[in-house]
């Protein structure tokens, strides 16, 4: 091992390997910073020269160890730091390209399906990349003020997107999905923001007009010359499979495949979210609610889907493990959506590294999604 003068650590670095203070004892692991305060404490106890096979860097490297059911263990390299920091990146810039062109559908009614298909496609190679940092960035958007349509538009349309890849969607199909799900909402931002911002119990004019946002986005889409398979989408989006949905009332497979995507995602979507009506659920009772699938109003097929994409403790996820230890869902299990790959916090792997397992039905396993006060 290498020795390194305190002094010359730089504040905010990452080590790329376990740091010790002799031989045996570790201070710190490569997830950690070395903080104002954890220099300071150690000039305190009179540490000056630290011991590491690593080196300083600017941002947390590492690899992760994936422990198997049958005891053996995986690693592959990651740098969450720098993948989270771009994958925000990614999603604040393609919500404000969705912003400006909301603004430019109320400003000239203008939209242009070559352009949007375009950006969509570019959208489906970021997921392709980036799909469990970009879950775990659009969970903490939450949507309030003039960005809520935007928003709504954008997470859904990830969903959508990730649900045709899991159901085979050739690329051409996922794209078009991918502009349905984004347009999806086009009659909406068309009435007045209060019938859909406020909190307050509707008048029954109001009421009408939102009834009425899927026609108004389906004729829209329709002048502006839009594929009839998107501007289906649009007027369909609200139909449910027992025929209780609106605006048309329609049931099974008189439903389009696009609107019957959309309608779990941006379904999933909202009750993941806060409103100003109306409090978000987190991820795993969303997916509970989907997945009861009261009165058949989903289609089997598409919820399925959802449920392997995400599992039904999504990324993102706290939750408490049946060892009593806490975590964070990273990544899912495409064989099994009960158990996905959880991040256990304070527990690492012997070199220093973050310990990631998947829980399984006979080892460890979620007990639990944590409550609020319970996330420290």
């Amino acid at each position: 091992m290498k020795n390194f003068s305190l002094r010359d650590i730089p504040i905010g670095s990452f080590f790329s390997e376990p740091v010790y203070l002799d031989e045996q004892f570790i201070i710190t692991a490569p997830e950690v910073n070395f903080s104002s305060e954890l220099i300071k404490a150690l000039q305190n106890w009179d540490f000056r020269v630290l011991l590491s096979d690593g080196e300083p860097q600017e941002e947390y490297s590492g690899t992760e160890e994936v422990i198997h059911e049958d005891g053996s263990a995986e690693k592959s390299f990651l740098t969450d730091g720098s993948e989270i920091q771009n994958a925000e990146k990614l999603y604040a810039d393609f919500l404000k390209y969705v912003e400006n062109l909301f603004t430019q559908l109320i400003s000239k009614k203008e939209l242009n399906f070559n352009h949007i298909s375009e950006k969509v496609k570019e959208l489906c190679d970021i997921i392709r990349e980036n799909r469990r940092y970009l879950q775990r960035v659009m969970k903490n958007d939450i949507s309030e003020g003039k960005n809520y349509l935007a928003s709504h538009a954008l997470k859904s349309t990830i969903i959508a997107i990730i649900i045709g890849s899991f159901i085979k969607l050739p690329n051409h199909r996922l794209i078009e999905l991918g502009v349905a799900a984004l347009l999806h909402e086009s009659g909406m931002i068309q009435l007045p923001p209060q019938t859909y911002m406020s909190d307050r119990p509707l008048s029954n004019q109001e009421k009408k007009l939102i009834l009425s946002h899927p026609i108004i986005g389906f004729n829209l889409l329709k002048n502006l010359n839009f594929p009839l398979v998107i501007s289906l989408s649009a007027l369909e989006h609200h139909e449910r499979e027992n025929g209780t949905g609106y605006p048309q009332k329609l049931t099974g497979e008189k439903i389009s495949l696009y609107a019957k995507i959309i309608a779990v995602a941006c379904s999933y979507e909202a009750l993941t979210t806060t409103r100003p009506h109306k409090s978000a659920k987190d991820g795993y009772s969303g997916m509970l609610d989907l997945l009861k699938n009261e009165g058949k109003q989903y289609d089997d097929t598409v919820i399925k889907a959802l449920v392997f994409s995400f599992s039904i403790y999504p990324i993102g996820l706290y939750v408490l493990l049946s060892n009593g230890r806490k975590g964070q869902v990273v990544d899912i299990n495409p064989e099994n959506p009960k158990y996905p790959f959880v991040q256990v916090f304070g527990e690492l792997n012997p070199d220093g590294k973050n310990k990631v397992l998947e829980t399984s039905q006979d080892g460890v396993h979620i007990k639990r999604p944590l409550q609020k006060e319970e996330i420290s």
